[in-house]
């Protein structure tokens, strides 16, 4: 019988005897972090830094845009005729601009012209959007695309496009010809917040005022029509401050006198920048910027969402 010697031992190396721990205890964390969290966390910090030449970009345009309005309305308050030195604060060309009987004149135009323009487009607008939405057919389709056509053309097309058709009609030029060009203008504003709003209207409804008795006029006039009250009432003060702050449809559709003050404005310029047209821009800018906030929030004093949603008409 051979007997076999005994096996020794292999040594372990010394890393396995690091690794290696007793049994019950907890051994230590691998300090090994995978390569895609690495990555995850390179690619945050890359998007935590602040994009300064977009907001070089951003500062230089608000820039541009908004210093040569802050000048005039600067310069409204200069108690001098100077349009390059300002010296006291002063409401000399405001008084001017109350005694001036021309531009108040062309003001109350302004006023006229914005009052119909709203009125006409408001009725116009409130039935077009309501046979879009209500016409299921290929040709309720094809008036939808055709009723963006003015929101996309240029201002001057559409002026110079009124103009002819005036003219080939004999139609003199008057405060009449400005009216009708910008009802004609203003109502694809209206038919777009209008036409969103009463897609979301329930159609059930004006379905159950009608089986309880109401007419079909009734069930418009009692129960969509008020649904769709703070649209139209953010789509007149809408309108309203458009068609008064326009020059270009105006412009080639007014007659000679009275003017619309955008009009009457830009005659004044050409003969040199009166301090009194300043004192006219910042009432102009102000009167705006306020009925642009007012429809802006109609909707949220009857308890909707407003902001920028009225544009799509939520």
């Amino acid at each position: 019988m051979t007997l076999r010697p005994a096996l020794k031992p292999q040594r372990q190396p010394a890393a396995a005897k690091a690794n290696r721990r007793p049994a019950g205890r907890p051994g230590p964390r691998l300090n090994r972090r995978p390569a895609r969290r690495q990555a995850v966390k390179r690619h945050r910090r890359g998007t935590d830094r602040r994009p300064r030449f977009a907001i070089a970009v951003t500062a230089a345009f608000f820039a541009l845009l908004y210093l040569p309005i802050g000048v005039v309305v600067l310069f409204s308050f200069n108690s001098q005729k100077s349009l390059t030195v300002f010296k006291d604060f002063s409401l000399r060309w405001y008084s001017a601009f109350l005694k001036d009987d021309v531009l108040l004149s062309s003001l109350g135009m302004s006023l006229r012209v914005s009052l119909v323009a709203m009125a006409g487009s408001l009725t116009l607008g409130v039935a077009l959007a309501l046979g879009l939405v209500r016409c299921r057919s290929r040709l309720g389709s094809l008036a939808g695309l055709v009723m963006l056509v003015p929101l996309i053309t240029p201002e001057i097309v559409t002026g110079v496009a009124a103009m002819l058709l005036f003219k080939g009609f004999g139609i003199t030029l008057s405060t009449g010809t400005v009216m009708l060009a910008e009802i004609t203008f203003s109502i694809s504003y209206v038919t777009v917040i209008l036409r969103s709003r009463i897609a979301a209207l329930n159609p059930e409804v004006e379905e159950a005022a009608m089986d309880l008795g109401a007419t079909r006029w009734q069930a418009l006039r009692l129960v969509t029509l008020p649904a769709l009250l703070p649209s139209i009432l953010a789509s007149a003060v809408l309108v309203f401050a458009l068609v008064f702050d326009d020059f270009v449809l105006a412009y080639f559709t007014t007659g000679v006198d009275p003017q619309p003050l955008s009009v009457r404005i830009y005659s004044a310029i050409r003969f040199g920048v009166q301090p009194t047209i300043n004192a006219v821009g910042t009432l102009m800018l102000a009167g705006s910027i306020g009925l642009i906030a007012l429809a802006l929030a109609i909707p949220r004093l009857f308890g909707r969402r407003g902001g920028l949603d009225l544009l799509s008409g939520k």
